[in-house]
């Protein structure tokens, strides 16, 4: 089976993206699972240090290795925006594929010092652990926010991140390129769509040559996702969405059910909701009709 960078760059020379999806409990990661291997298409599952701490970091790796080996299917475990050093190493020592250690939140030029020395000492503990690190402002928490706010100021320059991929001697690069974390009620109801500056997205992908990650992509656009994807996406991260249907779901089951207590017979509906929200987006991106 290939590993995760072959699996990625692969993808880059189909055109298409490998989709990640955040898990918080069994039903999300077993929806998720669901639909990557019925569409027969890799998929990264990821975990945030909050998800971590509740699924158990070592929990959730066992959780995923017994799917990819007893399935022999690529499934890969990312530990998404890990903010400390420490963090970032329980992760590579429980056998994640990929980290994304996010110190976006300092000057650049911090950033990439203490994200190269963090990418030396995880590689020292997994030589193909893939390290994705993270400049420019797409907010915070993948949640449902009262307004959209101003991330303008916090777009990523392509000349900035070239400097900061050589700097970093990171895997992946995560830029703002009009992404987001999170939603607004208006997406949730589909009124508005997110909007990517993809004219920005090629500039960074011609500037670094560099993987890249679209973080915040839940509500985005369908035709903005697939020219970003043409344009050098190469991952793209849906967790709010998937978030929405795993509630939707739950309500009506208990809607449905409103006396049932046995939770194997209330979670099937949640997890087929997660699973048609995550099928759709494996189809779209990676162009299956």
């Amino acid at each position: 089976m290939l590993g995760l960078r072959d699996v990625l760059e692969q993808a880059q020379k189909n055109k298409v993206a490998v989709g990640h999806f955040n898990v918080a409990d069994f039903s999300l990661l077993k929806a998720v699972f669901a639909a990557a291997y019925e569409l027969k298409v890799p998929v990264i599952v990821g975990a945030s240090e909050g998800e971590r701490k509740f699924l158990g970091a070592r929990q959730l790796a066992a959780l995923v290795r017994s799917l990819r080996e007893e399935f022999d299917f690529p499934i890969f475990l990312n530990a998404d925006h890990t903010h400390t050093l420490a963090s970032a190493i329980e992760a590579a020592k429980a056998g994640y594929d990929a980290i994304v250690f996010d110190l976006s939140a300092l000057p650049i030029d911090e950033n990439a010092g203490q994200t190269r020395d963090a990418v030396e000492k995880l590689k020292a503990i997994n030589p193909s652990i893939l390290i994705e690190g993270e400049i420019g402002d797409i907010g915070t928490g993948s949640e449902i926010h009262d307004e959209v706010p101003d991330l303008s100021k916090g777009l990523t320059d392509p000349e900035e991140a070239k400097r900061y991929l050589a700097a970093s001697n990171i895997d992946i690069l995560s830029p703002a390129v009009g992404n987001m974390h999170g939603m607004v009620q208006s997406m949730v109801q589909g009124k508005t769509k997110k909007r990517l500056d993809l004219a920005r997205i090629a500039q960074i992908k011609s500037a670094t040559g560099a993987l890249l990650t679209l973080h915040g992509a839940s509500g985005t656009d369908d035709d903005d996702m697939r020219e970003a994807i043409d344009a050098g996406i190469n991952i793209v991260h849906i967790n709010t969405e998937l978030r929405i249907a795993w509630r939707q779901g739950l309500n009506a089951s208990l809607a449905k059910q409103p006396q049932e207590v046995v939770p194997y017979k209330i979670l099937p509906a949640v997890i087929d909701a997660i699973q048609q929200v995550a099928a759709s987006r494996l189809k779209l991106f990676n162009k299956l009709s």
